[in-house]
This record gives C-alpha cells, structure tokens and sequence, in this order.
C-alpha cells in the first residue's frame, strides 16, 4: 500500500454553512513543513478582478478548551503576605 505524503499541500471546500459576509467562502486545511493548519478563503471583488483572501490558524488552536485545573496552594514568602499571589511591585 502506497501512503501518500501531504506535507506542503492543502484543500479547499465550499463552505455551504455560509450565513454572513464575514465568514468564508471556502474553508479547508493545509500542511506547512509538517504542521497542520486550518485555512479560509473569502471571494473579494478588486480593481483587478476577483481573488481569494486567505487566512490560516494553527490548529491546536481550536482545539476544546482545556479542562480547569485545580490551583496550587500559595507558599508564604519571607517578607510576602500569603494572601497574595504575587509580589506587591
């Protein structure tokens, strides 16, 4: 079986949950040097023509939020209140 490399490459589908001007037209993903992106492009008119604007997200960045973690106990501090979790300068 041959696996196929998509390192550098991308895709683009039509985005048919488009409601408003703001989001894109089109949405996708795309590898850069073996990194994972998410990629939206929007359809503009230009003096020249049309074109695409494109933006790209990493995409651990929309990943589901991290679960709370419980907060450490406060160290009391030489000269510090323990009440403060940080120095008072």
């Amino acid at each position: 079986m041959t696996t196929y490399d998509n390192t550098n490459r991308g895709v683009l589908f039509k985005n048919d949950r488009k409601e408003t001007e703001s989001h894109p037209s089109y949405k996708g993903s795309i590898n850069v040097g073996g990194v994972e992106y998410w990629l939206s492009a929007w359809v503009k008119d230009g003096a020249k023509g049309k074109f695409f604007s494109l933006s790209v997200n990493p995409k651990e960045q929309q990943a589901a939020p991290a679960k709370p973690q419980a907060k450490a106990p406060a160290k009391a501090s030489a000269g510090f209140d323990s009440d403060f979790d940080d120095p008072p300068f």
